[in-house]
């Protein structure tokens, strides 16, 4: 059976769970669900996932795989496909996406999200991420920005430098925050925290439609460009205001030395922010969080979604649509992004139990897809295939670790990778 004709028929059978759905039948099906939330408030979130699930008379079995980028998890599924026995969902995100639905194997999502007007309630460029060929096959958790700097103002205020929204502000506070004895940047040496700074970098100096068509087209001209020269050339400032201690430090201890006052500032994601409330930190006093220089009102997305897979008994398609219209309830989207420090994906969300950093970013989400500002991360596997962002890591990895690579050859690189 051909893929169309799969996505027909998957399209008439989600259809008619649905209607089962509004009867209220007794005796629900059975959901197995594949992640690697395993720890913390991203568990918590789980278990309210499942008891929406168990509330709708459906039962929810854990396919939980530790592993915190999903590597491990993501080899798991692929046996299973391959044997013929796929769970019910599975996380995954960006264009992984898109690779399942050319197998054939994922279910159409189309007459939930139209009973629940997804259309309206996720920006366009989210939801062209949920379809394949015009046809909803995931649906989206959260909304992670990736874009984000953290500072400590006591560190700022004792060094007498003025928090940067430029680059070239960055240089003058940084020189300041340096002569007064502190770490101006946060980092840890790893290739995906490398890739990470730069691509806010890259945003800050190129903005969102060079960024856009050299990370999500991979257009040649664009990827080996003065721009991303001039992108390289700040990260190379940038790198010099890191300590030398760097290599190999997970991002939460970096954190830790901006939280601790030891650093002035980190170029991070919005899951850095658990770490302040962790250590009790109230934002716009004991800490800041602003989008990094140069990328105000441009937004840098990564966000968690469950892709379907299609099932043969008709309980556990009706189960499957309550999974799918539970994890777009309002009350599931305001509990897991408390827990997880992300913002809804649901546009329009009362957020009065948010703090302010989310309530900024949730802002700056909603203005930038209506100008063509919100763009997906290329650093956390949503903007392009594995194989050029691999490609692209290395080349990053390879400047930062390299004192006599030119901005030039860099760019270079980054053309290279983008033909792969």
């Amino acid at each position: 059976m051909n893929l169309t004709r799969k996505l027909a028929v998957s399209a008439c059978v989600v259809a008619v769970a649905l209607s089962a759905c509004s009867r209220q039948e007794e005796g629900g099906g059975e959901v197995e669900v594949l992640h690697w939330w395993t720890s913390g408030g991203e568990a918590r979130s789980v278990a309210e996932l499942k008891k929406m699930l168990e509330e709708r008379g459906d039962s929810w079995k854990d396919f939980a795989v530790a592993g915190g980028g999903g590597e491990t998890a993501m080899t798991v599924l692929k046996s299973r496909v391959v044997s013929g026995n796929p769970p019910t969902a599975a996380q995954v995100k960006g264009p992984g996406i898109q690779e399942w639905a050319r197998e054939g194997v994922l279910a159409n999502l189309n007459s939930v999200a139209q009973a629940g007007d997804w259309d309206n309630l996720l920006p366009g460029v989210v939801s062209a991420v949920m379809k394949y060929e015009g046809n909803y096959v995931a649906v989206p958790v959260n909304v992670h920005r990736v874009n984000w700097m953290w500072a400590n103002p006591a560190v700022f205020e004792q060094a007498g430098a003025n928090i940067p929204t430029t680059w070239d502000e960055f240089k003058a506070a940084a020189d300041k925050i340096e002569a007064a004895g502190f770490i101006a940047v946060a980092h840890g040496g790893q290739p995906w925290q490398d890739s990470t700074l730069f691509e806010s970098i890259a945003l800050g100096i190129g903005g969102a439609s060079w960024y856009q068509k050299a990370f999500v087209e991979l257009d040649e001209a664009a990827l080996n460009s003065p721009t991303m020269v001039k992108a390289f050339d700040t990260l190379r400032m940038v790198q010099s205001y890191i300590d030398k201690d760097a290599a190999n430090r997970d991002w939460n201890l970096a954190t830790a030395m901006v939280i601790n006052g030891k650093a002035a500032m980190q170029f991070m994601g919005d899951w850095a922010k658990g770490e302040f409330t962790a250590a009790d930190k109230v934002p716009g006093t004991d800490y800041i969080c602003m989008p990094a220089p140069g990328t105000a009102g441009s937004f840098t997305f990564n966000i968690d979604s469950f892709i379907m897979f299609e099932q043969k008994d008709e309980s556990a398609i009706t189960a499957q649509a309550h999974l799918a219209e539970a994890i777009m309830d309002p009350a599931f989207q305001e509990v897991f992004n408390l827990n997880k420090g992300s913002i809804p994906v649901r546009l329009g969300m009362d957020l009065s139990k948010f703090d302010q950093c989310a309530k900024d970013s949730s802002a700056e989400f909603a203005s930038s897809s209506m100008n063509n500002k919100l763009v997906p991360s290329w650093a956390h596997e949503m903007a392009m295939p594995p194989a050029n962002k691999g490609a692209m890591f290395d080349v990053v990895t390879a400047f930062i670790n390299t004192p006599g690579m030119s901005s030039n050859d860099a760019a270079a690189g980054m053309a290279n990778a983008g033909k792969l």
